[in-house]
């Protein structure tokens, strides 16, 4: 009896755990999972990173993808979750563009080179509980790829950070992905400000590090750079 009740718990907590394995542009999605998104080392644990200084949280990724999408600049997007999302916590977009004479197929995405260009606020529910847009989904929110990004390889990064556990140091769990990206019809814009993940954030950032039965949804502080709309 408490080996299966010991199994029962291990298949609950996989259950809970989830992956981004799919980009979806403009309602198209990648032809299979892992094509354009990189494979995260946790494709099969479905464990997120909980360490948000930890080299992991730029794109936990443990293996390039072989193809890079074409994402018109002004695009819808969104990531198809293997699980349902039912954490509550943010879901956060980023981009890094290429540098000259790289390639998204290769490119690690390291120094001063994310931007945030999309995330969320939590509102109360009925029973006095933070909620985040797209939880209890089956696929992350949308955003929009701002119009005035430049044209080029980029590297594109979704997390959603699950804050249930958030009120002990280093508990907050990120899932999270990169996909590699070529956007196309953008405009000469200046995305900013540029982080480098590791970096970006703090294991005592307020948004990271933080109690969700204390905090009324306006008071919650998304963690990394401010928002580049275009």
């Amino acid at each position: 009896m408490q080996l299966l009740t010991s199994l029962l718990l291990a298949a609950a907590t996989v259950q809970a755990h989830y992956t981004f394995p799919r980009l979806v542009i403009n309602g198209n999605p990648e032809e299979k999972d892992w094509s354009v998104t990189r494979m995260t080392k946790n494709a099969q644990s479905k464990q997120g990173v909980e360490n948000p200084t930890s080299p992991d949280i730029r794109c936990y990724s443990s293996q390039n993808a072989g193809g890079i999408a074409t994402l018109p600049a002004g695009a819808t997007i969104h990531y198809i979750s293997s699980q349902q999302i039912n954490h509550p916590g943010p879901t956060q977009y980023y981009l890094a563009k290429v540098p000259e004479g790289k390639t998204a197929a290769t490119w690690d995405g390291s120094g001063a080179v994310w931007f945030k260009f999309h995330t969320e606020m939590p509102t109360m529910d009925k029973n006095k509980q933070l909620t985040w847009p797209g939880q209890n989904e089956y696929k992350t929110t949308n955003a929009t790829v701002p119009k005035a990004t430049p044209e080029g390889e980029y590297l594109l990064r979704v997390e959603q950070i699950a804050l249930h556990l958030a009120m002990q140091a280093n508990k907050a769990q990120f899932y999270l992905a990169c996909s590699q990206v070529k956007i196309t019809g953008g405009d000469s814009g200046t995305p900013g400000p540029l982080v480098s993940l590791p970096g970006a954030y703090k294991s005592t950032d307020p948004g990271i590090l933080v109690n969700l039965n204390t905090l009324a949804p306006s008071a919650y502080i998304p963690p990394g750079p401010a928002v580049w709309s275009g």
